[in-house]
């Protein structure tokens, strides 16, 4: 189970040391537990949302010119109860780091300096519509290709990407595949990074090399087991290309 359940092998700590700025989360209570303690989960229950917080928090103090993106997309078994104390959590580990919503375009790196943010957070629930401090979902759409196929997975990006909403959001390209039960049971030993990624992921990294980041092209990336290649310093040299050619050297 834990080999189909893990989709990283890099805590967040060491994820933020090679370059990933954006974090695909899924947190959910124990149900029987008493309290309300809300953890990471991935098929398996991983470590509690504070903990891994509060390593986020600690590397933007030591880099203050660095951003994140936390996208809060699945809440399972969780209350009323349960989601005021993961966003108050929120609020009080990442205190005047925590970026107000405001209009997409105007969140530019010198914006974010100026003001000293470094955190956007995005809720995918209505318990946090009222908080100014908690990004609506619908800003930040990551379509799913649910597909095992590589090849499918590329032409879902495309297609996603000719599709994108030109104002108004952000946008994620989900460069994962996702296993079904037959995989699962094909590859039972090997687990997901050897079964599935590891074989495709030459196909996805092509990919990501032809792409051009901007307002008609890619804006996050996402993908399964970064350190299996240098994933994040591939991407961010994207944004060479909207440098002026004479700046390119």
């Amino acid at each position: 189970m834990k080999k189909w359940s893990m989709t990283q092998n890099l805590t967040f700590h060491e994820q933020l040391e090679a370059g990933i700025r954006y974090f695909d989360l899924r947190v959910s209570s124990k149900p029987g537990e008493p309290g309300h303690e809300i953890y990471f989960i991935h098929g398996l229950f991983g470590i509690k949302v504070h903990e891994g917080l509060v390593e986020i928090n600690n590397f933007l103090s030591a880099h203050p010119k660095e951003v994140v993106f936390l996208d809060f997309n699945h809440h399972y078994a969780m209350n009323e109860r349960h989601h005021n104390y993961l966003i108050t959590m929120l609020q009080e580990v990442f205190g005047q780091k925590l970026c107000k919503t405001e209009c997409v375009e105007e969140i530019t790196l010198e914006y974010l300096w100026e003001k000293k943010y470094q955190v956007l957070v995005f809720y995918h629930h209505p318990a946090a519509e009222e908080c100014q401090y908690m990004w609506p979902g619908n800003r930040i759409p990551a379509p799913w290709a649910n597909t095992t196929d590589a090849y499918k997975l590329i032409q879902f990006l495309e297609t996603t990407l000719g599709e994108r909403a030109k104002y108004g959001t952000f946008h994620v390209s989900q460069a994962i595949l996702t296993p079904r039960v037959r995989t699962v049971v094909r590859g039972l030993i090997k687990g997901l990074r050897k079964y599935l990624v590891e074989r495709n992921l030459p196909t996805i990294m092509e990919w990501v090399r032809t792409q051009k980041p901007g307002a008609n092209g890619v804006n996050i990336i996402t993908s399964d087991f970064v350190d299996l290649v240098d994933f994040a310093t591939t991407v961010i040299q994207l944004n060479n290309l909207l440098l002026p050619q004479k700046a390119i050297k």
